[in-house]
């Protein structure tokens, strides 16, 4: 596999590799087609597809009669895990910096950050959207050519051992620990076990290497003790104590849209200051840019342009605090991406931020979804804190009676409603020009197609029983 990896993806002379591919459609001449096994469809019903579109070999665990050639082994996603990791350990010894990132909520933010500021600098080469797994990770890196300077890997965890399993394809360089939350926790079992999983990353640190981590969340703090590396604690609230670099913000504030400009200051390894006005509305996002740029900064960029990226950077990846001013005035934000208990506070308390004089705040709240036993009184808490903020609260999904306990106990007013067909129905009722939506919850809901309803307007219907 090894052969093949360094053939397949930089060939002898540092030219650039074909694409590798998993879905047929996006097969392009001289493509590579992965034929992996799924639980809806099978990869090998489409390498003749791959082959019509100009795919020129397939790795499959069984042969087709499909005009192409096959690597045939055990398993494909060992077979593309396997390709990955072949280019990437070719590419670090011509240079490349690797990145991983990870973190309850906050990644994909993150490393859209990251990406922006590190392409200023070089050839850079991060995620699309959210490829955060087994089979996202070994993707991006085989994006990788001979001018990469840069690899962002954003690397989720749904158990013990992902973390290290993902670093040990493109061991890192620097690795970003943003916070230890929620999320996953019916999967992990409590919060002392995604904390143990999230470690992994700074764990797999050569001593030469820079563990990033938040020195605002103790249980992040605490993982200085797991990694041999540098440390580059990053804080929102003041310098961190310790730290070989020490990145921070002073004199931070937000406008009408809740978009925050700081002054990023930097001690130890690099002393800096420099003004970074953020595009992207939130608080959450102020510490986003710290860790985006405590990475930059270890890596040996200029303060001044890492803030200068930072300022200029925007949103990437869709329906992640999506703001759409319709025609009459009315504010949507599509925060629908995703939600656990941490990015839901960070959503509703940066939405309450940016209420109008005379305006409402509507919120349409869905499932949480992974949070095991803890999830009926997670969501009870959701619709308390949607309540105590001024929001009007729209239910929907399998833990909307429970959203709805939580905005009663909080006197606040809730509707609830059978889908999603409803909920834009009722979200969108009687919206005056001042008043302020956002929609939210994981992405098995699809609630992004209630935001995109009601940011198009009360002209829109959403289709279908929702």
């Amino acid at each position: 596999m090894a052969a093949f990896a360094g053939a397949g993806a930089t060939q002898s002379g540092g030219m650039a590799g074909p694409d590798v591919v998993i879905d047929s459609r996006l097969a392009t001449p001289g493509s590579i087609f992965v034929a992996l096994p799924g639980v809806h469809a099978d990869g090998h019903d489409f390498i003749a597809a791959a082959a019509s579109a100009g795919a020129v070999a397939a790795i499959c665990s069984r042969a087709t009669e499909a005009p192409l050639e096959h690597l045939v082994v055990t398993d494909p996603l060992l077979g593309l895990t396997g390709l990955a990791r072949g280019v990437i350990a070719e590419a670090t010894h011509s240079g490349l910096a690797c990145i991983g990132i990870t973190g309850s909520s906050g990644k994909t933010s993150t490393k859209d950050l990251l990406g922006q500021v590190l392409a200023a600098a070089g050839p850079t080469v991060s995620p699309q959207g959210s490829f955060n797994n087994e089979i996202g990770v070994p993707l991006t890196a085989l994006r990788v050519n001979e001018h990469t300077r840069y690899l962002v890997s954003e690397m989720g965890a749904r158990g013990g051992g992902h973390i290290a399993w993902l670093c040990s394809i493109v061991p890192p360089d620097v690795g970003v620990v943003l916070n230890v939350g929620h999320a996953h926790l019916g999967e992990f079992g409590s919060v002392a076990g995604i904390a143990q999983a999230k470690g992994e990353l700074v764990e797999a640190l050569r001593p030469e290497g820079w563990a990033v981590l938040n020195a605002d969340d103790p249980l992040v703090a605490a993982m200085a003790s797991r990694t041999t590396a540098r440390l580059a604690p990053f804080s929102v609230g003041g310098e961190p104590a310790t730290g070989d670099l020490r990145v921070w913000a002073e004199r931070s504030s937000a406008d009408e849209l809740q978009r925050h400009s700081f002054t990023l200051r930097s001690a130890g390894a690099v002393e800096a200051s420099a003004t970074v006005r953020l595009r992207g509305p939130g608080r959450h996002q102020v510490a986003n840019a710290l860790a985006a740029a405590a990475v930059a900064l270890a890596l040996g960029l200029r303060a001044e342009s890492v803030a200068e990226a930072l300022s200029a950077a925007v949103a990437q990846s869709q329906w992640r605090m999506q703001l759409t001013s319709r025609a009459d005035g009315v504010l949507v934000v599509n925060d629908a991406y995703n939600a656990n208990p941490d990015s839901m506070l960070a959503a509703l308390t940066t939405v309450s931020g940016m209420r109008r004089p005379g305006g409402r705040l509507v919120a349409v709240l869905g499932d949480m979804l992974e949070l095991g036993d803890e999830a009926p009184q997670q969501h009870e808490t959701l619709g308390s804190l949607a309540a105590g903020l001024g929001f009007e609260v729209v239910a929907v999904g399998s833990f909307a009676a429970e959203i709805a306990r939580g905005v009663r106990r909080g006197s606040g007013t809730v509707t609830r409603v059978a889908d999603r067909k409803e909920a834009v129905a009722v979200a969108g009722a009687d919206l005056q020009p001042s008043d302020v939506v956002v929609v939210k919850a994981s992405r098995g809901l699809a609630l992004d197609v209630v935001a995109d309803a009601l940011a198009a307007g009360p002209e829109s219907q959403l289709g279908g029983a929702g």
